[in-house]
């Protein structure tokens, strides 16, 4: 079976500082990715770039702030910037195809399984898909960063060997680099923790939207999902190869959780909760390290109307998330019995199930709290 790689490349690695396409950069990417396709990996790119492309053919002078504007741009700057991937991989005989996404594609099970089936039937037919948020539809409130995070949703829903998150960086340092000379990069990250976001730091290039953080957040997502991540540059002929293979120039974030089955993924990350149940640390040892469901005796609070099939939000007593569920419970009578041992639950109220939520219908959302390597 061929293995799946997700590369991202964001819009600063694509184009000038100015803005527009830098065609010699594409052309070395797309040669990049080739190298892997003739290794024989499924490779896919999820891509950034077409505001970038786009806003000077309308005139402006630097990136547009305005919503409407920003869409008028992606709409002239897609096309251009699949035509430039169309001419740059013919140069190496690999054929490309177009996928536009938005967040809501994700929150239909329907659709994203369409999607799916599009992805895995042009890999089937050694098809690189270069996939891009529908920038032209997607509004603020909804858009992935820089498509950080939209890069860990497709490479959860592969079940990808890897994803490769291109930056201008090499990898994630102690400090900024640009102020303290000191800084030494992290090889490797085995858990990530409130040390690691902290070192993050803040914004990325004036042509793109992204920073390291956002960069973070997404290997949490592809973490959680099975899916071990590499952050950093590929500045030279090669070594996108080297990333692929351990020896990469940045910083590889490592999981041993197994890949997420799509109802899994959906429920974890896409799925929209209707409610909010608090749990004592008892119920909270169960469901994150104990493999077992929720019982009604474990429930501190109810919040939010549901209603049994829905899919609720389950907090600790610290009010931090440690996952999500679907409910076997109307709100109303989930807030009756609260608290209570089975034996009174059946005694008050009449449901299919006694468990809150069955552990086949869950998904764990907290972070293991373990020390990450942070050895230069």
């Amino acid at each position: 079976m061929q293995q799946t790689i997700v590369v991202k490349i964001g819009s600063s690695s694509l184009t000038s500082d100015e803005g527009g396409l830098n065609r010699d950069k594409i052309m070395f990417f797309a040669g990049e990715l080739a190298a892997l396709h003739r290794q024989g990996y499924s490779v896919l790119l999820v891509t950034s770039g077409a505001v970038a492309a786009g806003f000077r053919q309308l005139g402006y002078t630097s990136r547009p702030k305005l919503l409407h504007e920003k869409q008028a741009s992606a709409s002239v700057g897609q096309a251009l910037l699949m035509q430039a991937y169309h001419e740059a991989f013919a140069r190496h005989d690999v054929r490309v195809g177009q996928i536009l996404l938005t967040r809501p594609d994700f929150s239909n099970r329907k659709r994203i399984h369409n999607a799916l089936m599009t992805i895995d039937e042009l890999l089937r037919r050694r098809i690189v898909p270069i996939i891009n948020e529908n920038d032209t539809v997607s509004v603020d409130e909804l858009k992935f960063s820089e498509n950080d995070t939209l890069s860990a949703l497709v490479a959860n829903l592969v079940r990808a060997r890897r994803l490769l998150i291109l930056t201008d960086t090499d990898g994630l340092y102690t400090a900024d680099p640009r102020k303290h000379a000191d800084a030494t990069r992290i090889d490797r990250v085995l858990e990530l923790s409130e040390d690691i976001f902290r070192v993050a730091g803040g914004s990325g290039s004036m042509v793109g939207t992204g920073g390291m953080r956002s960069k973070i957040e997404a290997a949490r997502v592809a973490m959680r999902g099975g899916v071990p991540v590499f952050i950093g540059q590929v500045t030279e002929p090669g070594d996108l190869s080297d990333a692929v293979d351990g020896s990469g120039k940045g910083t590889y974030f490592d999981t041993d959780a197994h890949n997420l089955p799509m109802k899994k993924q959906w429920l974890g990350f896409h799925s929209e909760p209707q409610g909010f149940v608090a749990v004592d640390h008892g119920a909270e040892a169960a469901l994150v390290t104990g493999g077992k469901s929720l019982l009604p005796a474990g429930v501190k609070e109810v919040r939010g109307e549901f209603h049994p099939g829905d899919v609720i939000e389950v907090t600790n007593t610290n009010g931090q998330t440690i996952g999500r569920g679907v409910v076997n419970y109307a709100s109303w009578q989930l807030q009756a019995v609260a608290g209570m041992s089975t034996e009174e639950v059946q005694k008050r109220i009449e449901v299919i199930r006694i468990e809150v939520i069955h552990r086949d219908e869950w998904i764990t959302l907290a972070e293991k709290h373990k020390v990450h390597d942070m050895t230069p």
